[in-house]
């Protein structure tokens, strides 16, 4: 599990940490059964409050990429492929919207923006 922070970013804490996870989880960088550190540990590690990591795990939970046990702590849920692909495609149309929703604010025809996300593929 490799976590990054950016105070610059506009997103909150424990949404980068929800979506670098959820990334690791969809790629099969964490395996299936994967337990999660504690949250005191991550927070620790984070230099962050624990109420944000737990936040963060909470969020996972209720998307389903991880699942608590009691006593036991926090875990990668055992997806299958078309879970994780069905997963995927949900956190994409839920980004492309906002951003899409943006993008019209700004007066950028659909045009732009397919021949910009080209350009991001390279």
């Amino acid at each position: 599990m490799d976590l990054v922070i950016s105070g610059a970013s506009d997103k909150p804490i424990y949404q980068q940490i929800v979506d670098q996870l959820s990334g690791q989880i969809v790629r099969g960088e964490l395996e299936p059964g994967t337990m999660l550190p504690p949250i005191r540990t991550v927070a620790k590690e984070l230099r962050i409050s624990v109420i944000t990591i737990k936040k963060a795990w909470e969020e996972l939970e209720h998307l389903g990429f991880i699942y608590t046990m009691v006593g036991r702590g926090c875990f990668v849920a055992n997806l299958s492929t078309r879970e994780i692909k069905d997963k995927r495609s949900i956190l994409m149309e839920e980004k492309i919207a906002k951003d899409i929703t943006y993008y019209k604010s700004l007066g950028v025809t659909l045009d732009e923006i397919i021949e910009a996300i080209r350009k991001g593929y390279g």
